[in-house]
């Protein structure tokens, strides 16, 4: 017969095995509630960026009418620059066109600018400077003109409302862009000087948004355009932002109040695709600009010619996910590094 006594060493008294639980419960809510709400503010902080983003509605081409799909995780997102957001009143024309190639690897994200007096034709209008498209028909006949054009399937659709420029740039505390040589803007009577210009607010936005007297017109402003989009990156992306929260809360804040999409882009899409280019940096944003033959005149209008076969080699690169090979190959990568 077994005593109480032979029992005591192995059993452990009902009091101490309630207070060894309990002082666990402790332990685990000490570690697990910071990071529940931790876990918390991050899922609210998602919605009130998701709540900022417009969204259109069918803005692809019937799928009839469209490339296919290409295989692989490659993709192609036609981002455009405008005064307004897609919807809202008033004429609008797209102040700026690009094509962003995420290759498949996603060790690089590739900006391919389309100069927005390209002569091209608009299905169902005939020959027009491409920016018209967007006047016409919106995102949908942009998109389904690009795809014509190049034969490459646009995945997803952006428009940034370039006012948007300014609050990014102050919540950043400005970037600075190398300029090659002095330039006057005689509509707003700036002028840039040679070297180191510091852009932050109205100036970021008149410098992205000049016109007149480039030396190279409608091609030194794609590289602006390109070169801000890379310093604004790369300032974003920086520990200097990424570890202090509110610098980074506003920046996002002030990007996607200023960011349309298609329907189909949800928070989870832009999350999910920041974390696979995480180990993106400023240097590997590589940029082009279609290659043109040369500017030319119709009815009165300024328009830019395309080279037909210069562009078929840089579509179909795009189309095969060899866009690095293609740069090294025929020219055209950082295009972005002699800004004037």
């Amino acid at each position: 017969m077994t005593t109480s006594d032979e029992t005591s060493g192995d059993v452990e008294p009902p009091r101490r095995s309630t207070r060894r639980r309990k002082v666990l419960i402790i332990a685990t809510l000490i570690v697990l509630l910071p990071l529940a709400a931790a876990f918390a503010l991050v899922m609210q902080r998602q919605w009130v960026y998701d709540g900022n983003i417009r969204r259109v509605q069918q803005v692809f081409p019937e799928e009839g009418d469209r490339p296919a799909k290409v295989v692989g995780e490659a993709q192609n997102w036609l981002v455009i620059g405008a005064d307004r957001r897609p919807g809202e009143a008033g004429f609008q024309r797209s102040d700026s066109i690009m094509i962003a190639h995420i290759p498949a690897d996603r060790k690089k994200v590739f900006v391919i600018g389309v100069p927005r007096d390209s002569y091209v034709t608009i299905p169902g209008h005939g020959k027009d400077k491409i920016n018209a498209a967007y006047a016409f028909g919106g995102p949908k006949l942009l998109i389904r003109t690009v795809e014509k054009l190049t034969g490459v399937r646009i995945d997803h659709f952006a428009a940034l409302d370039f006012n948007g420029f300014v609050t990014m740039s102050k919540a950043l505390g400005g970037v600075d862009i190398y300029v090659e040589r002095e330039v006057h803007d005689p509509m707003n009577d700036v002028t840039w000087p040679q070297g180191n210009v510091h852009l932050e607010g109205e100036r970021a936005l008149l410098f992205v948004r000049q016109r007149y007297n480039l030396p190279g017109g409608d091609f030194d402003r794609i590289k602006r355009q390109q070169a801000f989009l890379r310093a604004m990156g790369e300032k974003a992306i920086s520990k200097g932002t990424l570890t202090d929260p509110l610098a980074l809360d506003a920046f996002l804040q002030a990007l996607t109040k200023s960011i349309t999409v298609d329907s189909g882009v949800t928070i989870g899409t832009l999350r999910d695709l920041a974390l696979e280019l995480r180990d993106v940096r400023g240097g590997d944003l590589m940029s082009a600009t279609v290659p043109v033959k040369g500017t030319g005149m119709v009815k009165g209008a300024s328009i830019v010619r395309l080279d037909p076969a210069a562009c078929a080699r840089l579509f179909a690169a795009i189309r095969n996910d060899t866009l690095e090979t293609h740069l090294a190959d025929f020219g055209g990568e950082n295009d972005t590094s002699l800004v004037r």
